[in-house]
């Protein structure tokens, strides 16, 4: 973990330090003794944070006992109001450690007696509607035992109903840049006041065009030197670098790196297949009772939709995830996979990435990824907190060229095979 190099800005203007302070909140007759983590050598518990006592409630209701490394690594940090920039993928506990920390910080200091309607104290910004509505989730599940207000304005979704989720206070409002920019246009948000920023999967809104609209609403924030900012990306390339020189103050650079061995306990396995034999092998394999939740990746928006016809037709409980569907048939399609509803979610890449859906028993790439770091993205939706998972790939004539590009990103060798007999 290193620390950046000391700017030189004014000492006058830099960030205090924060002390820790005891909760000014009254507490239930809940306390940590219904709360037992033991110490283990080489792990962080959240206790060893000295965390207010609602959000440990949270936390335990939600089953965390020890940290993930980017957790533990950001929280050192963070929770001494620090700004962080985070290399990390998705499924490591990132959305946790910026929210915990935010959390803890707003439940041992008030809001200001002058905060304006609409005008949040912490503003997260992320590339997509699907991963702004999962931090809304997650945070509101951490902020549960406590007063603080969440609310989320997101494209595709109902205009009228977010802006009055906007009245009176708020403390916590995650957004799409579009939409965060309407409002704002409209007046009916003020980010004047926002002490904390986060900016989530940078390099995301980097490829996607996000960056300008990015830049005018870190504008209208405080200036770096008076607000926290966390900056959380899968790469580190230059750009991104230099979006963080220019929107953090004196980070911790946090570096958990891309690797397969992160999103540990997963059996990777690589099929041997004609092409032609891709969709047989897919309706055998998803026949299998041991198939409970199940997704499913293609490169390109047609094959999705191929795929989810060809295993509805096939009795397979089955829908799609691409940029074709609509954004609320989406946000149910997600919803009816994480309650088990549906066996099996068929996605492309851009909308499979920022999903966060426990007990995923497999994932199945149809086709592999032309970038081998999506590989990782994918593999990375099984084998969450601690839980066993699979990840087969069908490779075919197509898919050759991949694979080796994959093995050398992920530095091993993966072992090829012919599918078992009797799903040919």
């Amino acid at each position: 973990m290193s620390e950046s190099e000391q700017t030189t800005a004014p000492a006058q203007n830099r960030k205090p330090k924060r002390r820790r302070r005891k909760p000014r909140r009254r507490q239930s007759n809940w306390d940590l003794r219904q709360f037992q983590v033991p110490a283990v050598a080489g792990k962080w518990r959240f206790h060893d944070f000295d965390l207010p006592l609602p959000l440990m409630r949270a936390i335990h209701a939600l089953g965390f006992e020890y940290c993930t490394p980017i957790q533990a690594e950001t929280l050192v940090h963070s929770l001494l109001g620090g700004d962080v920039v985070g290399k990390a993928q998705t499924g490591t506990g990132k959305t946790a450690a910026f929210l915990i920390s935010i959390i803890a910080y707003f439940l041992e200091e008030q809001a200001p007696n002058a905060q304006k309607p609409g005008a949040p104290r912490a503003l997260m910004v992320a590339p997509t509607r699907e991963l702004a509505l999962q931090i809304e989730k997650d945070a509101k599940a951490l902020a549960r035992f406590t007063d603080l207000k969440v609310a989320s304005v997101v494209g595709g979704m109902d205009y009228q109903q977010q802006r009055e989720a906007l009245g009176g206070k708020l403390d916590i409002l995650v957004a799409t840049p579009g939409r965060l920019l309407d409002f704002h246009e409209k007046r009916d948000v003020d980010l004047t006041q926002v002490e904390v920023l986060v900016l989530d999967e940078a390099d995301r809104m980097l490829s996607m065009g996000f960056i300008p609209d990015v830049k005018r609403i870190i504008r209208h924030t405080p200036n770096k030197e008076q607000r926290q900012t966390f900056l959380f990306s899968a790469t580190f390339s230059q750009d991104i670098l230099n979006l963080a020189s220019q929107w953090t103050f004196d980070p911790a650079h946090v570096e958990i790196e891309v690797t397969v061995d992160n999103a540990a306990d997963i059996d990777q396995r690589v099929y041997l297949v004609g092409d032609e034999d891709k969709p047989r092998l897919l309706v055998n394999l998803l026949k299998q009772e041991s198939f409970d939740r199940v997704m499913v990746f293609g490169n390109r928006r047609d094959l999705v939709r191929k795929l989810d016809e060809l295993l509805k037709k096939s009795g397979i409980n089955a829908a799609m995830l691409s940029g074709d569907v609509p954004q609320n048939q989406r946000i149910e399609t997600l919803e009816k996979f994480r309650e088990g509803q549906i066996q099996v979610l068929v996605a492309t890449d851009v909308a499979g990435r920022g999903i966060h859906i426990e007990d995923v028993s497999h994932v199945i790439n149809y086709t592999l990824p032309e970038d081998p770091e999506d590989y990782v993205h994918r593999i990375g939706r099984t084998g969450r907190a601690g839980a066993k998972g699979v990840s087969i790939s069908f490779v075919g004539e197509e898919d050759a060229f991949s694979l080796p590009e994959i093995e050398r990103y992920i530095n091993n060798k993966l072992p090829c095979e012919h599918p078992p007999e009797g799903l040919l």
